[in-house]
């Protein structure tokens, strides 16, 4: 018998985050740090953006090949394109490549310059999200053509019925004339016969596009006791993705984050273990009454990253048992409206947010740093690493439609850009006082940071709220 539950099962389910498909990340090619964007086409084939900084100068030559992370077309990768450097800032790259097909690629960046080459590979999911509908105004263009075109093709088949028999200047007889009439109306069925087939051609090939369009796993959860269990479901999609093939994720298989809805003072980072395919089950702590929001990440062997979200709704309070491992627990005031900059931590400490003078934009990376002063007000040198990682932060929206669980390297899966650079070491040396984040808002609106540091054996949860304004014109 579920105890005090009520589940909802939510269906805006997304690729590798919730609402953020862009990829944003900060890592070096060979002697050259780089920031780099990639924005991956919202249909398949299609063109994806990439934009490349360097943090310092000496960086000359860029250019990306993208390639499938696994298979024999990862073995005959295609000609490279360069990148164009930006006439106002030398360091600043900016290109476009074609993604052909849906699935796990890589993007092979190599960099060339004062200081020798350099090279990395920054991991890309590429899935068909949406269908482009044509505007009114080239529809109506389109509709135009084609009908001169028609027309004309049935005043050229009565023409060379009238005329192409006659002398030149001969007057042609009546007959002809009404076999010309005849030809145009046979010619005007058959290009009409014609237009019929070709858009019923057409709109089963449109029809048929829906089958490329990404499909979410579904994620539901049961509760029974403190035990919730979180099943996997494929609701069918281009790729047949199996439910038992997850590469572990800073040792865990699954990330869950758990938030207290619509508030969001209240955050659990939780490690589910995977009991069966598709099935994964975890041990809750202490919850009181209330509604969350479950966001999950998973990275499938190929290195493509999904992440599924549900609702979860309590009746009555849920007594569980201690966060064990590395399952952490975080609270703080109500989300707000207004920015907020610091966050007081249980042991009298305080996280800070160390902004950036330029103004936060939509779909411009920006690095959020932050860092933790003790009770006197002198910042900590004493991090720790927190999964292998100098820290972790989740960027939510207000409304639920945004979730990107970010590391200190960008927005992508670490198994998958392991796979993307093989011969590359994943190692972390100790965290420095203060811990980045490259990341873009993908739209305006109002939204949550909610950023994990490890101290003293304990992980500390700072929340932050910013306001993100629609781009002036």
């Amino acid at each position: 018998m579920k105890r005090g539950l009520i589940v909802l099962l939510a269906a805006a389910s997304v690729w590798a985050h919730i609402g953020s498909p862009d990829v944003y990340f900060e890592g070096s090619a060979g002697p050259y740090s780089l920031f780099i964007t990639i924005r991956p086409p919202a249909v398949i084939p299609g063109v994806a953006q990439i934009e490349i900084r360097s943090a310092a100068p000496g960086l000359e030559k860029v250019q990306v090949t993208p390639i499938p992370m696994r298979g024999e077309g990862s073995n005959h990768p295609p000609t490279a394109d360069a990148l164009v450097a930006s006439k106002q800032d030398a360091q600043f790259f900016t290109g476009s490549l074609w993604i052909m097909q849906t699935g796990s690629w890589k993007v092979r960046i190599d960099a060339d310059g004062s200081k020798g080459p350099g090279q990395l590979s920054v991991p890309v999911p590429a899935i068909a999200n949406r269908t482009r509908s044509m505007s009114l105004a080239l529809g109506a263009g389109l509709a135009a053509l084609m009908l001169v075109l028609a027309m004309g093709i049935v005043s050229i088949a009565g023409a060379a019925a009238r005329e192409s028999q006659l002398e030149p200047g001969a007057k042609t007889p009546p007959e002809f004339h009404r076999r010309a009439r005849i030809v145009m109306a046979a010619t005007a069925v058959l290009v009409a016969a014609i237009l019929y087939l070709g858009n019923s051609w057409w709109s089963a090939e449109a029809s048929d596009y829906s089958r490329y369009l990404y499909k979410p796993l579904q994620m539901t959860p049961e509760l029974q006791g403190n035990k919730l269990t979180l099943t996997l479901e494929d609701p069918g999609w281009l790729i047949a993705r199996r439910l038992d093939d997850f590469l572990p994720d800073h040792g865990h298989l699954m990330h869950l984050y758990m938030i207290h809805w619509p508030e969001m003072d209240r955050v659990w980072h939780l490690h589910p273990l995977m009991t069966g395919t598709g099935r994964f089950e975890q041990q809750l702590p202490d919850i009181a009454t209330g509604s969350y929001k479950l966001y999950a990440d998973v990275v499938h062997a190929s290195g493509f990253p999904e992440t599924m979200t549900t609702d979860l709704s309590l009746a009555s309070d849920l007594h569980g048992v201690p966060l064990v491992g590395d399952d952490a627990a975080g609270s703080g005031p109500p989300v707000s409206t207004s920015d907020s900059a610091s966050a007081k931590l249980p042991d009298g400490s305080r996280m800070v947010w160390d902004r950036e003078a330029v103004p936060l934009t939509p779909k411009e990376l920006h690095v959020f740093r932050f860092h933790i002063e003790d009770a006197n007000g002198e910042i900590a040198h004493d991090l720790e690493l927190y999964m292998g990682m100098p820290g972790h932060a989740a960027f939510v929206r207000t409304d639920g439609a945004v979730f990107a669980h970010i590391h200190p390297s960008g927005t992508v899966a670490m198994p998958a850009l392991a796979l993307a650079n093989p011969a590359q070491p994943m190692n972390m040396d100790a965290p420095p006082a203060e811990v980045s984040f490259p990341y873009g808002f993908p739209e305006p609106g109002h939204y949550r940071i909610i950023v994990q540091l490890k101290r003293h054996g304990e992980v500390q949860t700072g929340m932050f709220d910013v306001t993100i304004p629609a781009p002036t014109a």
